[in-house]
């Protein structure tokens, strides 16, 4: 297996894109499969690094990235150390990011050899899964779109009211991140990037103009993302296949720090149905 990590993508008016790249060096164009973090999420998270001998392995070209504005930097791709970042991130960065990923890989000539521009998967779990449907809908590269856990609607998560108004005479609002206590910054400037961009950044519109195949996985016991919000998806979209894997939860058994070599099985169940929904 060939293996390219923390390769950094410049983009012009952005921070840069941290992203891996793993195939089998054989000659053979392979299809894409690109995967897609969640909120506070980086490309290294608990058991994400497992999952990709099984997609390499199914003759895929495997690729996962970091978020230009996750809070993760070049020389600390784990974790949150450049919390000015994360607090700068917006939802059309998140879709600006996928397109330099997207670039990255229809001008690269290291890897021209190895992919198949004409099948390319999106991949996204939770926030990233509503992202990448958003993005699916909007570009003609994407051939398939895979949600896992995938959230339906970005505006019902901001604040309201009292909480809207105090976020934004404040000019920021902090959340507590429950594993690295960091207190994580979140600019107003987020959610002044959604309202101007609400049109685009409906999950509901993409989903019902999706022309492509799309599979919803989601946890039967997911604790942050419902199963409602998975069965909205499916409605939207009845062409759509969804897996449910009974009694998952929200990572589907993978935690940070992820110390065993192997997945957990709801993880095992999750990419081997995606594996499946790609190559069929």
């Amino acid at each position: 297996m060939n293996v390219v990590e923390n390769r950094q993508i410049d983009q012009e008016h952005s921070k840069p894109v941290l992203a891996d790249f793993y195939f089998k060096n054989d000659g053979k164009q392979k299809p894409v499969v690109i995967f897609c973090h969640g909120y506070k999420g980086y490309k290294d998270w608990g058991a994400w690094n497992l999952m990709v001998s099984s997609f390499v392995n199914a003759e895929l070209f495997f690729v996962k990235f970091n978020f230009s504005h996750n809070g993760g930097t070049m020389e600390n791709p784990i974790d949150f150390p450049d919390l000015d970042a994360f607090g700068e991130n917006t939802f059309t960065k998140e879709l600006d990011d996928i397109e330099t990923v997207l670039d990255y890989l229809s001008t690269s000539p290291e890897f021209k050899g190895a992919i198949n521009l004409n099948d390319i998967t999106l991949v996204g779990h939770s926030r990233g899964g509503g992202t990448v449907l958003v993005k699916a809908g909007e570009s003609n590269r994407i051939s398939r779109v895979v949600s896992w856990a995938g959230v339906s609607d970005f505006g019902a998560r901001f604040p309201s009211g009292d909480a809207l108004a105090g976020w934004k005479s404040n000019g920021v609002a902090y959340i507590e991140n429950a594993r690295t206590k960091q207190q994580m910054p979140h600019l107003f400037s987020f959610y002044t990037d959604f309202k101007e961009n609400e049109e685009r950044l409906t999950i509901q519109t993409s989903v019902k103009g999706l022309k492509i195949p799309q599979l919803i996985i989601q946890g039967e016991s997911d604790e942050v993302v419902k199963l409602e919000e998975a069965q909205c998806l499916q409605q939207w979209n009845p062409n759509a296949a969804l897996k449910i894997i009974p009694n998952g939860n929200h990572t589907f058994g993978a935690a940070q720090p992820w110390i065993k070599d192997t997945m957990p099985n709801d993880l095992i169940a999750v990419v081997a149905a995606t594996i499946d929904f790609i190559k069929q």
